[in-house]
């Protein structure tokens, strides 16, 4: 029994070369080697097999296979088309037909934003094989999670992606006022002195508090706004603001799917915007499977 592990795959291709050509010299120029070179080879092949292989032909001209290499010629041909067709071979994913389960990480923003488009669209995207599960972000473990492949992927801002991960903006995102239909602020533009006298709710994803990134943005102009309610999920903020005062500045991408039941206003200051990123570990780059649920959420933050 031949120790394959000793053998080198390029003996074998040299191999099929020479059985079909039985000739050292024209198995050379199609395999774009020295003659030399070829001669060496047909010499190892034959302390390999333990068998001649080749012999030099009665009429002087190539060389004739011996009963052994005959018995070659068939498997050995098909077995390097095997392999070159792994060699190959693209991976490929068709969501119609293949199962697979995705795991996304995601604060309930990003989650109410894409992931329930998503999840509509999901019937015209891809068939029943396809599953798909949304699970609370951590910036604590989200990196391990990747890692364990826990999760297949995290739709979060920039500060919550692991450096070591890859990452696409899928979208930016800008901050708007909500408040119910009705409020007796009125529809007015927002100043700054009535943005900062309103009772608002915060929404603080680590959990109670009751300053964010809009109060440090207005502690450098040198005013403040007065929180009553600090929440953890943005979801909860619009039925709250529907049956209350309160008013509540949300990304305006969560606020578009309540517009019919709040009215939104532009701040009366100059606010930054965030992007919302996907972030992958890098042995998924070229997952056909992961490519797709990436080019799908791409889509829907586009439209």
């Amino acid at each position: 029994m031949i120790d394959l592990r000793g053998v080198d795959l390029n003996l074998l291709v040299s191999l099929d070369a020479l059985l079909e050509e039985c000739n050292v010299t024209k198995a050379a120029a199609r395999l774009h080697l020295t003659q030399p070179a070829v001669s060496t080879q047909l010499s190892r092949l034959r302390k390999i097999f333990d068998d001649p292989l080749l012999i030099p032909a009665d009429s002087g001209r190539g060389m004739t296979p011996s009963a052994r290499a005959l018995g070659l010629i068939v498997p050995l041909h098909a077995a390097l088309n095997d392999l070159q067709a792994v060699v190959r071979q693209r991976p490929a994913f068709d969501p119609f037909q293949d199962s697979r389960r995705f795991v996304i990480a995601a604060n309930d923003n990003a989650a109410a934003v894409l992931g329930l488009r998503l999840m509509e669209q999901l019937p015209q995207l891809a068939g029943a094989g396809i599953k798909i599960a949304f699970v609370n972000a951590d910036q604590r473990q989200v990196a391990l999670q990747l890692e364990r492949a826990e999760i297949d992927l995290l739709l979060g801002s920039v500060h919550m992606v692991p450096p070591s991960m890859k990452a696409r903006k899928l979208y930016d995102e800008r901050f708007v006022m909500a408040q119910r239909k009705g409020h007796p602020r009125g529809a007015g533009p927002l100043d700054m002195d009535q943005y900062c006298s309103l009772k608002h709710v915060l929404v603080s994803t680590s959990g109670g508090s009751f300053s964010g990134f809009v109060d440090e943005h207005l502690e450098r102009l040198d005013r403040q706004r007065e929180v009553c309610l600090s929440l953890q999920n943005f979801t909860l903020v619009p039925d709250l603001l529907c049956n209350s005062d309160y008013v509540a500045t949300l990304p305006s991408r969560l606020f578009a799917r309540y517009r019919d039941r709040l009215d939104a206003f532009e701040l009366p200051f100059q606010a930054d915007t965030f992007p919302l990123f996907a972030a992958w570990h890098p042995r998924n780059q070229a997952d056909p499977a992961l490519l797709w649920l990436r080019e799908a959420l791409a889509a829907i933050s586009a439209a």
